[in-house]
């Protein structure tokens, strides 16, 4: 693609915009500042420069403009991410960015099976399955917006349909579409499983006739198909997440399903009740609001806590939808219907005091061990608590309900809070960029301000200074080419450009994580002046040796005046 289309979309689109859109920044001084949703962080890390509309996180040293961002949030590749922005920058692309997939073979076929198993639930084989999905009141429409299909009750049907098309068994079994010389799934109601950008990556099928058989069936972990990485009705519900600014997270797909049909659309599923760290960072990746709404058995008890403790330590706002009479979501709005769960939804309470009721029904309170022991723990949740007057409530209601003094619990409290806070600092991580010499530091400096300062890469340019790091001298080749092609550059202009350069463009983000002074020529000449002594002292040695291994006298004398010349030239500096 057209180099200038690509800046033109970059410059017509402003960075804080566009990733304001997916998590929240906050002004402070000139740049904004959000939780960094490339690794598990708890303190705002990440730092969005409206002025280079670049962004960079300051603990694990992500950083990039608009492109980069899109790219490593979304999970798509560049050629995917330009035609994802072009309309938000109110650029046209004469034609869609082709891109080629070392995967696409596997999702074709997942594409092809989809289908395949579509047109299975539409044919007179699939009367009877309908017939189950319409007394589970699963109409046509909702039907066809989850891509919901039929695997037939025949051994070889999917998996002879896609060798006669060309795909291998080999591949097919690599996918789990086929189970050795026969298909993988047989007369089951299939739901299609998407990756977040809505890939079909696997299936979960479901027995629908009373067979003696697992109720359902998943796609087991292949090339596609990693369970942990991936949540039910991801892609699908993205949009909508961020309009209403929260997601309800459930256990199975069906949930989702019946919610999507009574109108509630920003649901997704964990596809079970454990609750992985990629599974988590999605979600933190969609909202900062989450509810929890698992079923309301002994078991989907038993995750909400185990998940919502999660939540909490990512420091997300969690709140709990309660299910009674051991529902799960699905019954609960067939059962109540749609108005009555969305005021369970709006009468959801905190994961905090979620726990403090499940905590109570552990305890014998008018025994005065196990009252110490409730006391303490409930303490212990409510320390976890960065709202002051919520604490200060929940402290109440604790000296009402236990008939300790508040007094009492307030001191112990802040014993509590102190402790925490001691032992905040020693676990507290800043990771700082690790230790340079003083040529290395040079010429990430000259990196730098080249990208900043067009004398700076004059000076470079017209000087004949040796770079001795090849990536960095590969970068500094590729900065005056640049500005000599545009006349101009920039931090973000730069990272689109290394795009395609893999092993330069960690380089990049590697110098640019750390801070440096204000440019200036005098600068600029020590660093070059640190690098011109480097290689005149690795040239003097390599004399040196070369000394020691020749035996011709004449020979020897004219490398020690090359030394000397070096030394001289080094004096006179």
């Amino acid at each position: 693609m057209n180099n200038n289309i690509i800046d033109e979309i970059r410059s017509k689109l402003d960075i804080v915009n566009v990733i304001s859109s997916y998590i929240t920044l906050e002004k402070k001084g000139r740049n904004y500042f959000g939780l960094c949703p490339f690794h598990d962080d708890h303190k705002p890390s990440l730092s969005v420069s409206p002025e280079k509309q670049i962004y960079k996180c300051f603990v694990c040293g992500e950083s990039g403009n608009v492109f980069n961002f899109v790219m490593n949030y979304e999970h798509l590749s560049f050629n995917e991410t330009i035609n994802l922005l072009a309309p938000m920058a109110g650029v046209s692309l004469n034609m869609e960015v082709k891109h080629d997939d070392k995967y696409d073979k596997y999702y074709n076929m997942m594409n092809l099976a989809n289908d395949f198993y579509q047109n299975n639930l539409n044919s007179r084989e699939g009367a009877k399955a309908r017939k189950y999905l319409l007394e589970r009141k699963l109409d046509q429409e909702t039907i066809k917006t989850f891509n919901i299909g039929l695997s037939l009750n025949k051994r070889d049907v999917l998996t002879n349909m896609l060798m006669s098309k060309g795909m291998s068994l080999e591949d097919l079994n690599d996918i789990d579409l086929s189970n050795t010389n026969h298909d993988a799934f047989i007369n089951r109601i299939m739901f299609p499983l998407h990756n977040a950008n809505g890939k079909v990556i696997g299936f979960s099928g479901r027995i629908y006739n009373g067979e003696d058989l697992n109720k359902y069936q998943n796609t087991k972990e292949t090339i596609l198909f990693k369970k942990r990485e991936n949540l039910f009705n991801y892609h699908r519900a993205r949009d909508e997440i961020r309009k209403c600014k929260s997601v309800i997270v459930m256990e199975g797909f069906m949930a989702v399903i019946r919610a999507y049909t009574v109108g509630i659309k920003n649901c997704i599923a964990t596809m079970g009740t454990a609750l992985s760290v990629e599974q988590l960072n999605l979600i933190k990746k969609l909202s900062n609001n989450i509810y929890l709404c698992y079923d309301g058995d002994n078991a989907g008890h038993k995750a909400t806590l185990a998940n919502g403790e999660q939540f909490l330590k990512a420091g997300v706002n969690t709140k709990i939808i309660i299910l009674n009479n051991n529902l799960d979501p699905d019954d609960y709005i067939i059962k109540y219907g749609a108005e009555a769960f969305q005021k369970l939804i709006d009468n959801a309470i905190s994961y905090t005091d979620f726990k403090i009721k499940a905590l109570k029904s552990s305890y014998n309170l008018s025994n005065v061990n196990d009252k110490t022991n409730y006391v303490n723990q409930v303490l212990l949740e409510i320390s976890k608590e960065k709202d002051e007057i919520k604490r200060e409530i929940m402290l109440k209601n604790l000296a009402s309900e236990t008939d300790v003094w508040y007094n009492t619990l307030e001191k112990k409290l802040f014993s509590m809070l102190e402790k925490e806070e001691k032992h905040d600092k020693l676990d507290e991580v800043v990771v700082k960029p690790k230790k340079q010499n003083g040529l290395n530091r040079a010429m990430d400096s000259l990196v730098y301000y080249m990208l900043n300062s067009p004398e700076a890469i004059t000076f470079v340019d017209d000087s004949s200074v040796y770079i001795p790091d090849k990536p960095i001298r590969l970068i500094i080749n590729e900065i005056i080419a640049y500005y000599n092609k545009y006349g101009k550059i920039s931090e973000a202009d730069f990272y689109t450009y290394l795009m395609d350069e893999k092993e330069l463009l960690e380089v990049l983000k590697r110098i640019l994580s750390v801070n440096y002074p204000e440019y200036s020529k005098e600068i600029i000449e020590e660093n070059m002046k640190a690098i011109d002594n480097y290689n005149r002292t690795l040239e003097i040695k390599k004399l040196e040796n070369l000394i020691k291994e020749e035996t011709d006298i004449t020979e020897q004398i004219k490398l020690m005046d090359k030394i000397r010349n070096l030394k001289l030239k080094e004096e006179k500096e």
